[in-house]
């Protein structure tokens, strides 16, 4: 591979005529024609871009010659895409419209090279650096979950994993920077180990996204971006810093990124404390805190043949595990040592509950990753490599007689790739070819074992073509992977200590195994653009997911989900079949869109409940153990909802709007009782409404000045998987959520930008459905089951830009 490149790097580095193109122009106010001073230019396929000057002009250097597209952007107004073709110097103006709407976004997940969101016919959305900065949240799940469609299973504050669209776990994909996060995501207690501070914007696909990621991207895509790499001669940076009053969430980061004639960089130390959090009903939750120290960066060179970075992170997370046991007067009750073979519980103090201290049980989580991302051009072409690893280390901490002692101890390695090829454009088509895969390796390093240690290798080969054709676009591929996994088999002696012979054992923990999973993934679908004010899409997908190590081979307690888990080797991959369809309608005082679909899941894996595991009265086989066991078995699902988002902003009073969005997802399992037939997890009805208003300019100091007061309300879920107690119903709640802010100038430069955050404003106790700690135990004084949502939080957050130097 090492080869390859050099010789790439060498034959293109001899084409002179590469390195005679640029892109020049000015970007402009398109009614007033006043120059905008720091608007973006950026070709997110070469990752190249430039910030306009002091009179809105902009030059981009060495760039190949080809026909690519180009984002222009700028706070306040909406964003525009436009395809250009390069050939020499290519100098083209760009007017900006002012208005807050971004129906023109450039998106770059789940298609074969970027595409404005309005052409593409996968249900996308993307949410912006300014949109997940003025929330206040606790990791990065919980800064997209308001968005419409996107939900979170949450376990505290700390932990947070996707929903899209009903859909969890190992059905969704999480990128970091184009590229697989591989941690333990069969688990509910695992959140995303990916630093919040480091995410510039989150793009979305909703619906399966298989042709590109292979399996496990049933329900769809979240990709989490860093910033775009910085003009050349320019070395930035800044420092940010923030503070949330309900669990005193302190937050502080620091960045710098620079590019010198193509050599560019990036790199991130953020860190994150924070103590118990608190509601109306519970005070302060015991063991609720977590903190972070995490770093992230790239090194690289970006010519005019393509460019080549380096990538690097490392998320190192401590979170306290809530368990809600509390004494007959409600307090929250923690494990002690009575001595030096036995514990007891008692009551927490006053002072237990103050500083940032975690208690047992706890867990450790280092998250450590290096890539390698490459695109070449090669004359009308392009070829884009990838290549990276990843280690996941996951330590739970759960004996209070040794507290370093690793109760759970999964080391997760991880090596993925994939390589794409753009063939040229010929009569209209865009055609893409690739393969991707990885090869992982988990080990158990714990003294006890729900999963076993396995091997896994993956491979896709797939096609994917789109064409324009006036008003019409028109995209789909297909897709073929393959999946080997292979599980060692353990064996426990009577003291439950591994041993290599299965002769010396008396327990066979975990049968071994081999399986092979293949399967073949596809989508075709359009958009039609009536006019400039409206258009409609329509896409249909197949994907597949195959069953991940747990549904396969898990015996024992899942301390997430508060039951005693059993696999079942005999699964069958998922398959689905999704429809959806879309509308969108923008006019000078209306932005609407509409999104349906309907999702027919064959081989739905769920957990079931058995009478009792070993025949007898135990379920789980320990007469002292009171969970519940659960098997892993399959049947037939059908999911159907969608979103609708209205917003209103009435020309000429292009500073005021008033935005509304509805979720809905309806999810049911055939020829099930009513105890069973709803799937468990699936998010309520979701209302929510804001009022916001943006001024470009409130006097010579503050420019970008926006605020905004959302209601956000929750209907009550009454379509739940009740059967033994798996579920309950969860009542409706409303939320008040607001804040504002503004960027600090001389009148020349930006100073500074602050924002100020509230959430829960009228401090509601409330348990959202998708809370594991919902179901945690019941509070004998209040009568009240499990734990609540946190309650009444404000934010502020600095960011201060430093500017090193610009070289013009």
């Amino acid at each position: 591979m090492t080869k390859l490149f050099i010789y790439i790097f060498f034959v293109l580095g001899t084409v002179p005529a590469l390195a005679q193109n640029t892109l020049s122009g000015k970007v402009v106010d398109q009614a007033t024609q006043e120059p905008l001073i720091g608007a973006t230019v950026y070709l997110p396929d070469l990752r190249k871009g430039a910030a306009t000057n002091e009179v809105g002009s902009f030059q981009i250097r060495n760039l190949p010659r080809g026909r690519f597209l180009v984002q222009i952007s700028y706070v306040g107004y909406v964003s525009a895409a436009r395809t250009i073709t390069l050939n020499g110097a290519t100098t083209l103006d760009f007017p900006l419209a002012a208005s807050a709407t971004e129906i023109n976004t450039v998106v770059i997940t789940g298609v074969s090279a970027s595409t404005e969101m309005r052409r593409n016919p996968v249900p996308t959305s993307v949410i912006e650096a300014a949109q997940l900065r003025q929330r206040s949240t606790s990791n990065i799940i919980d800064a997209i979950a308001h968005a419409p469609g996107i939900s979170q299973i949450s376990t505290g504050a700390a932990i947070s994993k996707p929903v899209i669209r009903g859909l969890s776990a190992n059905r969704v994909v999480t990128l970091n920077n184009g590229m697989r996060q591989e941690g333990q995501q069969w688990g509910d207690e695992h959140g995303i180990e990916i630093d919040e501070a480091s995410v510039d914007r989150a793009e979305i696909v909703k619906g399966p996204g298989s042709i590109m990621y292979g399996s496990d991207a049933m329900a769809g895509v979240i990709n989490f971006l860093a910033a775009d790499p910085v003009e050349d001669g320019r070395i930035v940076g800044s420092v940010s810093a923030g503070y949330q009053t309900n669990n005193r969430l302190q937050a502080y980061s620091l960045f710098n990124a620079g590019n010198i004639n193509g050599f560019n960089w990036q790199a991130r130390l953020s860190s994150k404390q924070a103590g118990n959090y608190r509601n109306r009903y519970d005070g302060p939750v015991y063991n609720s805190g977590f903190n972070e120290l995490n770093a992230s960066g790239y090194i690289g060179l970006n010519k005019s043949w393509g460019f080549s970075h380096l990538n690097f992170s490392t998320f190192n997370q401590e979170v306290g595990l809530v368990e809600g046991e509390r004494d007959a007067n409600g307090n929250f009750l923690k494990l002690v040592p009575a001595s030096d073979t036995s514990f007891t519980e008692q009551a927490v103090t006053p002072a237990d509950l103050k500083g940032y201290h975690l208690d047992i049980p706890k867990q450790s989580i280092n998250h450590r990753r290096v890539a390698s991302q490459n695109n070449f051009i090669i004359g009308a072409s392009r070829l884009n490599v990838n290549v990276d690893w990843q280690q996941n280390l996951r330590k739970e901490y759960g004996n209070i007689l040794n507290e370093s002692e690793k109760s759970l101890f999964f080391d997760l390695q991880t090596i993925s790739y994939d390589a794409k090829y753009f063939l040229p454009e010929m009569h209209g088509w865009e055609t893409t070819f690739g393969v991707s895969g990885m090869q992982q390796r988990n080990k158990n390093k714990g003294v006890e074992f729900l999963i076993p240690e396995y091997q896994m290798r993956d491979a896709g080969v797939f096609g994917f073509t789109r064409k324009t054709i006036g008003a019409l676009n028109v995209s789909g591929g297909l897709r073929l992977d393959e999946r080997w996994l292979t599980a060692d088999a353990l064996y426990l002696n009577e003291q439950d200590v591994p041993v290599s012979n299965p002769s010396d054992a008396t327990t066979t923990k975990f049968a071994g195994f081999k399986t092979r999973f293949s399967n073949i993934s596809g989508s075709i679908g359009s958009t039609y653009a009536f006019s400039e004010k409206v258009s409609a899409k329509v896409n249909t997908a197949r994907g597949f997911r195959a069953p991940n190590i747990s549904e396969l081979a898990a015996n024992g307690i899942h301390e997430g989900t508060i039951r005693y888990e059993v696999g079942n080797p005999d699964l069958n991959p998922e398959t689905s079949f999704q429809v959806d369809v879309g509308l969108n309608v923008n006019t000078e005082h209306i932005t609407l869109d509409i999104s349906g679909f309907h999702n027919s899941v064959q081989q739905y894996i769920f957990a079931q409940k058995l009478e009792s595991k070993l025949g007898g009265d135990s379920l789980s086989g320990d007469p002292n153990d009171l969970a519940s066991t659960f098997k892993y078995v399959q049947g037939n699902a059908q999911l159907v909802g969608g979103e609708i988002s209205l917003d209103i902003h009435p020309h000429p009073l292009d500073w005021l709007h008033f935005e509304n969005s509805f979720s809905l997802v309806r999810a049911h399992q055939a020829n099930q009782p009513d105890s069973t037939r709803n799937l468990p997890f699936i998010p309520a009805p979701r209302l929510q409404s804001e009022i916001r208003v943006n001024f470009k300019k409130a006097g010579q100091l503050f420019r970008n000045v926006y605020a905004r007061l959302e209601l956000e309300h929750n209907f009550r879920q009454n379509r739940f998987y009740s059967a033994f107690g798996t579920e309950t119903a969860t009542s409706a709640y409303s939320l008040v959520n607001g804040g504002l802010g503004t960027d600090i100038t001389n009148g020349k430069r930006k100073l500074a930008t602050f924002y100020i955050t509230a959430s829960n404003l009228f401090d509601v106790a409330y348990q959202n459905h998708l809370s594991r700690l919902k179901y945690a135990a019941l509070n004998e004084a209040t009568g009240r089951r499990g734990v609540y949502n946190m309650g009444r939080n404000f934010g502020v957050r600095l960011v201060i830009p430093v500017t090193f130097t610009s070289h013009r």
